[in-house]
């Protein structure tokens, strides 16, 4: 259609599309019972594709949680019986450490084949679900079955040896079903590093901590859960049609009603607008005093799990580094002072903390009298996450030396660092709190309060992710309560700082 013509003929034209819409819309009006058909047979036909949709999606997130979860405890058992129970069985002489334990007696199996055999109960104890434990390096024994054996689990070892801290996860055709395969990557532990560097079968001989040194896989069929959904939504489709067939029957026998007191409800709506938008804006201010409060509570995605109406928050997070820091000589200070002003000077110090705890990025979890804690690596993962619990560290010095030339006080802090796997979650209904629990966590509460005043302590696992770019001196060997004997280290700052004093 040309539009470039006279004034005369452009007004002809807008003329005659107004009185085309204004026909379209008397039509509509006439045959509204039609057009609500048509709606309601798109509108159930959205919804049933967008429940399929949902439920396919909401299936598939399952498995995979159900898969990490099983992964998660297969491998702290496995921890826990190569750290725990291995040496312990190793001081007795009668009992032997075999691949073959079965065939003798006062035999326990190593941790690979107690890791191979938890495996397989939980994969009989589950029909259909597959658990696997490979590696290119399987020991002699284990050549048949240690590989990879499909093209899955070759590209999961090359992606795993790239990101081991990312899981391998595929919906695909497995042994003719369709399958959720799930793979992590099984790493070096330093409990394990000599025995498999020393082990007359190993195939390789120059193992680290923290290598991949094979992967985790387990495999859960999704084709019967599906199937069954799909089934039940055959059921909601007839029941959703004859609902809106009820429904068009009714509208049917109102529609005369609405269009006689039509009027009287535009003014109605008129009114009632404006009410909505006066409180609309009042809630907006509440929401956002509401939302500013709650996020100064919890971490921004689990305050957005709250308020989506997730009740039971609980994350597993391999790998995180924690500080706990505690100030020395502020008992005898609280003595000293009137309590209104010990808890203004406490604020002022754990303002500064906060501040830094915002400048690195790092999570706040809480303070307990003059003690501060603070995690690196959750709730978003991070792979820098010593490193700038560290960096953390070095400055809460900085701001407790700049607090005591401020107020002529001689406090000092004492701080302990220890990295590891640990699970975050909010517990309670009131008053709740986003807090960590793991045995990570009480080995870093331990290297502070068996630390040094002024000092920061670190464990031999914090040591190696910092060794590169930080100065570090070795302390020694210290007993620390629950866990005995434990190598420590002292971080003094970064190397380039070091080598300028």
């Amino acid at each position: 259609m040309n539009l470039q013509g006279s004034p005369g003929d452009r007004r002809t034209i807008r003329q005659l599309i107004a009185k085309s819409l204004a026909k379209i819309i008397q039509l509509l009006n006439k045959q509204t019972i039609l057009v609500l058909t048509l709606l309601l047979c798109a509108g159930i036909a959205g919804a049933l594709w967008n429940m399929s949709h949902l439920s396919s999606n909401l299936i598939q997130s399952q498995a995979l949680q159900n898969a990490a979860l099983y992964a998660q405890a297969i491998e702290e058992a496995r921890t826990l019986y190569s750290s725990e129970i291995i040496p312990r069985i190793e001081a007795v002489p009668e009992i032997t450490i075999t691949d073959n334990y079965a065939t003798q007696e006062k035999a326990i199996p190593v941790p690979a084949t107690f890791l191979i055999e938890l495996s397989q109960r939980l994969a009989q104890k589950n029909p259909g679900m597959s658990v696997r434990l490979y590696s290119e390096y399987p020991f002699r024994q284990r050549q048949a079955t240690g590989g990879p054996r499909d093209n899955f689990e070759w590209e999961a070892l090359r992606a795993l040896r790239q990101h081991p801290d990312r899981p391998f996860v595929r919906l695909e055709k497995f042994q003719g079903r369709l399958s959720l395969r799930y793979a992590q990557a099984d790493l070096m532990k330093a409990s394990c590093v000599a025995c498999h560097n020393t082990h007359v079968d190993s195939p390789k001989k120059d193992w680290k901590v923290g290598d991949v040194r094979g992967v985790l896989e387990i495999s859960s069929p999704l084709d019967e859960f599906m199937a069954k959904t799909q089934t039940g939504l055959q059921g909601t489709f007839v029941m959703l049609a004859l609902l809106s067939l009820l429904g068009l029957l009714g509208i049917a026998l109102v529609i005369g009603r609405l269009r006689q007191t039509s009027k009287e409800l535009e003014l109605r709506v008129i009114e009632r607008t404006m009410q909505l938008q006066e409180a609309n804006q009042e809630l907006t201010v509440e929401q956002e005093k509401s939302e500013n409060l709650l996020l100064n509570i919890l971490p921004e995605p689990i305050a957005r799990q709250l308020k989506d109406g997730q009740s039971n928050i609980a994350d597993g997070f391999a790998e995180v580094t924690i500080l706990f820091a505690d100030l020395v000589n502020f008992t005898q200070l609280s003595e000293k002072i009137s309590p209104k002003e010990l808890v203004w000077l406490l604020n002022e110090i754990f303002s500064g903390f906060d501040r830094l705890t915002e400048q690195h990025n790092l999570e706040k979890i809480k303070t307990i009298g003059d003690a501060y804690m603070v995690v690196g690596g959750l709730p978003e993962p991070r792979p820098d996450h010593a490193e700038a619990i560290a960096q953390m560290a070095i400055d809460m010095q900085q701001e407790i030396a700049q607090f005591n030339a401020k107020h002529n006080q001689a406090l000092s802090i004492r701080i302990g660092i220890n990295t590891g796997p640990v699970v975050a979650g909010v517990i309670g209904t009131k008053k709740f709190i986003y807090d960590l629990w793991g045995d990570t966590v009480n080995i870093a509460s331990r290297m502070e309060s068996h630390g040094l005043p002024g000092e920061i302590q670190v464990t031999a696992t914090t040591y190696e992710y910092l060794q590169s770019r930080y100065a570090l001196e070795q302390r020694g060997s210290i007993q620390v309560k629950g866990k005995g004997e434990m190598q420590t280290y002292l971080l003094k700052g970064r190397k380039r700082e070091v080598s300028l004093t």
